[in-house]
């Protein structure tokens, strides 16, 4: 089934506000620091400083139709500071058809990309915002669009002292062994 135009301009109103990329607001009307009030998630995962609440397609957050899950990152001294959508799964077709709407639409609001920090990734640096595609074992792709707040990098420092590795990597790891190779900035 092809992309419908909907599915970008729906993810990128969802997790890339003007207010976002001014860096005053979160995706999805939260604020980038400290947490006082969110919906319970479906599942929560902490690792050193970090700690991601997963919101699986059936709960808020995640409740879109082109929606598989949301991911938001709470940094322990900088608060929310980065917020991860995951599409539902496509084929190629429909993948490569929303690549390109995704891309743009972030054409439209940020100006050129850069290629990303991962295999089939594109990035808008200003907006802190990165477009990438991730390729499951059965085949089907997954659109991944991150936001990092302005507290990200700081975080990210902690977590690498505590760990050995920046919060980054773990973006990283969702996009999975899969993914197309490295330096494509297009589905293949």
């Amino acid at each position: 089934m092809p992309c419908r135009p909907a599915l970008a301009i729906a993810a990128w109103a969802a997790i890339s506000t003007p207010a976002a990329a001014s860096g005053d607001e979160a995706p999805f009307g939260l604020s980038w620091g400290p947490v006082d009030r969110i919906a319970p998630p479906s599942m929560v995962d902490r690792e050193a400083n970090l700690t991601g609440l997963f919101y699986f397609h059936d709960r808020p957050l995640a409740s879109g139709t082109d929606t598989a899950q949301v991911i938001l990152v709470v940094c322990r001294d900088q608060g929310l500071q980065q917020v991860v959508w995951v599409g539902r799964p496509l084929g190629d077709v429909a993948a490569a058809s929303a690549w390109e709407a995704m891309r743009r639409e972030g054409v439209r609001r940020h100006g050129e990309p850069r290629i990303g920090p991962a295999a089939n990734a594109l990035e808008w640096p200003e907006a802190r915002t990165t477009l990438a595609m991730r390729t499951k074992d059965d085949g089907t792709r997954m659109l991944v669009m991150t936001v990092s707040g302005p507290g990200f990098a700081a975080c990210s420092q902690v977590h690498r002292a505590a760990t050995g590795h920046p919060a980054e990597s773990h973006v990283t790891d969702l996009l999975g062994e899969n993914g197309p190779q490295a330096g494509h900035d297009t589905p293949p």
